[in-house]
């Protein structure tokens, strides 16, 4: 575990571990993460928030709310839980295991999302108690990382371009099914697959 993490009440780091797989296979342990996990899921978004608030004055909000998601993203916050060393102290029961719970980017993410929360609480709510590691892992996301994530949202940034140019209405979509190629599932959308 990361050395900004001491905790002071290890039942509380213990439930921030538990997932409810674990709970159900081990009925007599006391509650699962969720709750905490809610808890962190709000305290990461104020401190991304705040994080890019502060490194770039400059900076829109729209673009800031872009790299705000691409900060607390799943795939991102699994990351730090590796980075961190949660992956195999998450509390997973047997069936999870089986099904690779030690690394699904989900169950990382929801428990780096609950040791948050169950950190915060454990230093009296004292939210400064947090930056040291939070900043820390933010500050190891190559710039270039946000923003791509940030430029994903192609639906989205349409929609600014249609209205920053005149539209009063939002523009109308049509969804087509089209044929799966699990070969080239991530390069379809820049129109290299052929069908």
């Amino acid at each position: 575990m990361h050395k900004l993490l001491m905790f002071n009440d290890e039942k509380l780091l213990r439930r921030s571990l538990t997932h409810r797989s674990y709970i159900n296979e081990n009925p007599g342990t006391v509650g699962d993460n969720e709750r905490l996990e809610f808890l962190g899921d709000a305290i990461l978004n104020f401190i991304s928030g705040e994080y890019l608030y502060q490194l770039h004055p400059e900076m829109g909000e729209d673009e800031m709310t872009r790299r705000r998601a691409a900060l607390v993203d799943e795939k991102q916050l699994a990351r730090f839980a590796v980075e961190i060393g949660l992956d195999f102290r998450i509390r997973l029961g047997q069936g999870a295991i089986r099904d690779g719970g030690y690394q699904n980017p989900n169950l990382l993410s929801s428990t780096f999302e609950a040791v948050i929360g169950a950190y915060y609480l454990d230093k009296k709510r004292n939210i400064e108690a947090l930056r040291p590691l939070v900043e820390q892992l933010f500050d190891s996301v190559p710039e270039g990382v946000m923003v791509v994530r940030s430029n994903i949202d192609s639906k989205n940034k349409f929609q600014e371009i249609v209205q920053a140019n005149g539209a009063k209405s939002p523009p109308n979509y049509d969804t087509k099914k089209i044929r799966w190629n699990r070969s080239c599932s991530r390069i379809f959308f820049s129109g290299l697959c052929r069908w």
